[in-house]
């Protein structure tokens, strides 16, 4: 049956090829004209450049290949060459432009032409002849000829009047010199103003009203458009003291507010035709895209409008659109039928494709049946192992999910570095108060000396950002011996980058390379560069100081190569921005203006600072610096041109020390205590400092970031947690809503350390299930008997659970051993008191241990066996419950794992020598 079905089905796929075959190639053998885009930028839209645009839609109807994408600048240049670049964007293969002024939009003309993309330049020109066609009237000889006909209309001595387009618009300026070359033969014109009416009919009318006095007699006025002459009718309209001038203006659209109706209304005298050019725009660009010969310059013919033959032209426009509407309702019945033959086409394909299909319908479904019963054995015996890969997959997704949770909060303010120095510095001066013969006084002394210095710098940091922020921050450039400079300043690194087994050196071929700066602030320039690369290198890397001199640029250059974690692109974008601390922890306990003020004391040495980094391999610092000094001001220099001695100002090097990176493994303090205490603080002299305090009475364990934290907390299962909020990689809130969900953890007292004071902090941090939320700087008497208090009574309430009620008698506590188990155990002990086919395996099954171990480290820690210890959780809750709630006894009885009332009230009997009821009523009485 099967070696029928096959070869039947196999016929079947081969007519459905055939078929898609057979559609593909009737509908791709159809002829296809190829489809270009033409872009067409105008400068305005008036009511010329709309018929300008009714041309180019009626030539367009002849080319159905051509399409029109169509922008207008509203008489803005600016405009009109943002709109010329957003249609390059849009991939047009033409473009056809009338520039609404010629210098600003012949740099755009070129920059296409050159490109490769004709360019077709309508009515106006440009100033060079970087161009493919132009199409437009002659303008020199529109305004020869409107200087002609304005000599044969006028006699004796004639006062005129020119209104300019815009300035700088070829048109007008074409238009100018015809007229001008006109009235050269006709000494008896005089042109007694010239005015600038922008094409605009309301400016014409400004400036003639500020220009020309109310009492001057005008016999003509010539204006560049019909608009302006409009604009110029209504103003002298208005005067009665001499008759109307002559009125000559340029265009003569059809239409009702057209220059044509203007003549037929006696508002204008003449009109010079002025043909658009639309539909030659089109043939012209017809025959570029088609690669046909077509002439460059394509001049229109123009002539005089008046009232002898207004009324033919108006005919002629009458008829013309007349006949385009004609050829609109004719397109619009071609599509029409052509689209009524694609769909009886489509449904053609779509019925013969359906013949074939049905075909093969009845053969394929059989086939299928017979190969979906195969196929569900083959996935009933796969189901399980794709239960399992889901839960795989589950589990892969939950571990993804929660890397991609890492958060780096780095938003530290100014507040936060003040204070955690101040705490180093109010813990050892309170301690020495109260302990004046103490053996750790020179530690403390050194811990106040070291964060007082901190302090100091980063005062001095806000007071050099100040200064430049308000222009006060002068320099008082000398000449220098960079190589000697740079040196003595790596030289004083030498020591902290033995501790850490990093390669320093410098590289350099020059002896010595003089330069000029104040070398009190390019000191600080090396320091916080060095700093940089000496924080985030790690132990076995290497920095290079290498010191160049770039005779082509008459610079010298520092550049400090490190190969530290490197930084992203976007890092490397904003490492020089005031407060940025980057998205890692590159920074972290960074202020963030440190190499923002290096950047602006370069600018003040005219000098500049870039980097180049790549991710996991390192960063290159490059301070690059003007040679001579006549880049400087006269007051900036010292006023001594020999080379000088320097000496590096000492607050620089107090914090040298700290630029070793803190130990980021684990340090406990190997001496047995009863109870213990897990200190999480990446600051390394706070941590310390709050260790040496607490281990006298604790067992202290010690973190630096949350990844030690979580291991320390959960190997050891503290009797508390001192947090700090700040941490490098996740936050300390982050990390007590952690350890709070966890059931192992959960009753563990946590302290959150922060130097954030604010009540919304605060709030924040209470809500994340904190016990105690402490500021720095805070006093070290309180915190110690803060832990005291917080472990005291978290041990009484667990005595309290722990203890037989009535009996007094205590179960034995879990020693440290087993206390991690012990926690597990009864957790999951109480999550499941209701269950009432809880027993020994299945907590054996939960906990993955053998019946044999499980009652041995029960008895161990607890002192009791497994099913007695259940029974007395059982026993207590329902002993709450009956005092606290007025729940029926049967349903206590349930609710703590009983199968029946029954059962619950003869062994609640046998424990209290009461019956339930009685107890409640002996209590509540």
């Amino acid at each position: 049956m099967k070696r029928k079905l096959k070869p039947f089905a196999l016929a079947g796929t081969v007519i459905i090829i055939a078929s898609v075959l057979f559609i593909w190639h009737s509908y791709n053998a159809r002829p296809k004209d190829k489809q270009f885009v033409i872009g067409f930028s105008q400068c305005v839209d008036d009511l010329w450049r709309k018929t300008m645009l009714d041309g180019m839609n009626r030539e367009l109807a002849f080319h159905p290949n051509l399409s029109l994408k169509y922008r207008e600048a509203g008489g803005n240049s600016q405009e009109q060459i943002r709109q010329v670049r957003e249609l390059l964007k849009e991939n047009i293969d033409l473009l056809i432009i009338s520039p609404n002024e010629t210098d600003p939009l012949t740099p755009i003309v070129e920059e296409i032409y050159t490109s490769g993309i004709p360019v077709i330049v309508i009515d106006r020109k440009i100033s060079s002849r970087f161009y493919t066609a132009f199409v437009g009237t002659d303008n020199f000889e529109i305004g020869k000829l409107a200087g002609e006909y304005a000599a044969t209309k006028l006699e004796g001595k004639v006062r005129a009047i020119e209104i300019f387009g815009l300035t700088k618009s070829s048109p007008a300026m074409d238009r100018h010199r015809g007229f001008e070359t006109a009235l050269r033969s006709y000494p008896n014109i005089e042109i007694t103003h010239t005015i600038y009416g922008e094409w605009m009919k309301n400016t014409a009318e400004k400036m003639i009203e500020e220009i020309v006095p109310v009492n001057e007699q005008v016999d003509l006025v010539f204006a560049h458009n019909d608009m302006m002459a409009l604009g110029a009718y209504e103003v002298f309209r208005k005067r009665s003291h001499y008759p109307l001038p002559k009125i000559i203006g340029i265009d003569g659209v059809a239409g009702d507010a057209g220059g044509m109706q203007f003549i037929t209304d006696h508002r204008l005298t003449a009109t010079m035709l002025y043909l658009p050019g639309g539909e030659e725009s089109i043939q012209v660009a017809a025959k570029i895209l088609n690669k046909e010969v077509f002439n460059k310059e394509n001049y229109l013919q123009t002539s005089v409008v008046d009232t002898n033959n207004v009324r033919l032209f108006q005919l002629q426009a009458a008829k013309v659109a007349g006949q385009q509407q004609q050829i609109e309702r004719q397109q619009s019945k071609i599509s029409e039928v052509t689209r009524l033959f694609t769909n009886l086409q489509t449904l053609l394909y779509v019925v013969i494709t359906s013949l074939a299909l049905a075909i093969i319908l009845g053969g394929v479904a059989l086939y299928s049946l017979i190969e979906n019963r195969k196929i569900t054995r083959k996935l009933e015996s796969q189901n399980v192992e794709i239960l399992d890969q889901k839960n795989q997959i589950m589990d892969m997704a939950a571990k993804a999910h929660e890397a991609n949770e890492a958060r780096v909060n780095f938003f530290t303010n100014i507040s936060h570095e003040f204070r955690t120095p101040l705490t180093l510095i109010l813990g050892p001066v309170e301690d020495l108060m109260e302990n004046k013969k103490s053996p750790s006084g020179t530690n403390h002394l050194s811990l106040i000396h070291k964060n007082a210095s901190r302090l100091l710098k980063l005062v001095d940091q806000l007071i050099d950002f100040r200064k430049i922020e308000a222009s006060k921050m002068k320099i008082q450039a000398t000449q220098v011996d960079l190589v000697a400079f740079t040196t003595e300043i790596v030289e004083s690194y030498r020591l902290i980058a033995a501790k850490k087994d990093i390669d320093l050196h410098i590289v350099t071929r020059e002896r010595f390379l003089n330069v000029w700066i104040d070398p009190g602030l390019f000191d600080k320039v090396i320091f916080n560069v060095l700093s940089n690369a000496m924080k985030f290198t790690g132990e076995n890397g290497s920095i290079s100081v290498h010191i160049l001199k770039s005779t082509y640029e008459n610079q010298a250059l520092i550049k400090v190569e490190d190969t530290g974690r490197g930084m992203t692109r976007e890092e490397q974008d904003r490492i020089f921005d005031l407060y940025y601390q980057g998205n890692q922890p590159y920074t972290s306990s960074s202020s963030g203006i440190g190499l923002a003020l290096t950047k602006d004391f370069l600018k003040l040495h005219k000098g500049n600072i870039t980097v180049t980094s790549t991710p996991g391999r390192g960063s290159t610092f490059t301070i690059s610096l003007k040679l001579g000094k006549d880049h400087f001001d006269k007051e900036e220099l010292a006023g001594n041109n020999e080379a000088v001695d320097f000496e590096h100002n000492p607050a620089h090097l107090t914090e040298l020390k700290t630029l070793v990176m803190p130990d980021q493994g684990l340090h406990p303090v190997t001496v047995s205590r009863e109870r213990s205490v897990v200190v999480i603080e990446d600051n390394l002299d706070l941590r310390h400092f709050i260790r040496d305090k607490l281990q006298e009475n604790y067992e202290v364990f010690e973190a630096a970031d949350a990844l030690a934290a979580r291991e320390q907390v959960f190997n050891n299962l503290p009797d508390l947690i001192l947090c700090d909020i700040q941490l490098p990689d996740q936050d300390g809130l982050y990390l007590t809503n952690l350890f709070k969900n966890d059931t192992r953890t959960a009753h563990i007292p946590i302290i959150l350390l922060s130097a954030q004071t604010n009540i919304d902090k605060r709030i924040a941090g209470m809500q994340s299930k904190a016990d105690v939320y402490l500021t720095k700087p805070f006093n070290m008497h309180y915190l110690n008997e803060t832990i005291s208090s917080l472990i005291a009574n978290r041990t009484r309430l667990r005595d309290h659970f722990i203890t037989e009620p009535g009996t007094g008698v205590r179960t034995n506590a879990p020693g440290k051993p087993g206390k991690k188990f012990i926690s597990e155990f009864s957790a999951y002990v109480e999550n499941n008191l209701s269950n009432t086919s809880l027993n020994v395996d299945e907590i054996c099954r939960h906990l993955a241990i053998s019946r044999v171990q499980l009652y041995r480290k029960v008895k161990d820690g607890l002192g009791v066996n497994v099913n007695d210890y259940i029974l007395n959780m059982r026993l207590n809750k329902a002993r709450y419950q009956l005092l606290n709630d007025s729940t029926s006894i049967s349903e206590i009885a349930f609710n703590v794992g009983f199968s029946s009332a029954s059962y619950f009230s003869t062994v609640f009997k046998t424990r209290y020598n009461l019956s339930p009821k009685q107890f409640r009523d002996a209590e509540q009485t």
